[in-house]
């Protein structure tokens, strides 16, 4: 690594998590009491969740999506 890169930001914190996916703050809690995200929860005030469980939940909507497009109704 150069001394001029910063390291990529593993955990990400609700609002941080919330921009990262494009919704809401509570969306963000709305999914981790669906058990769509995990929270971890670092202190009483301080939850944190991991990116690249973000970048999964990503992939899994994205693949959703596009299986719902190829369903037909009669």
């Amino acid at each position: 690594m150069n001394n001029n890169q910063t390291p990529p930001i593993m955990n990400l914190r609700v609002k941080e998590a919330s921009i990262y996916l494009g919704v809401g703050v509570s969306t963000i809690w709305l999914y981790a009491k669906q058990g769509k995200l995990n929270p971890i929860k670092l202190s009483p005030r301080v939850t944190i969740f991991k990116r690249e469980e973000l970048d999964q939940f990503i992939i899994n909507s994205s693949n959703n999506a596009k299986s719902s497009k190829n369903i037909t109704v009669p």
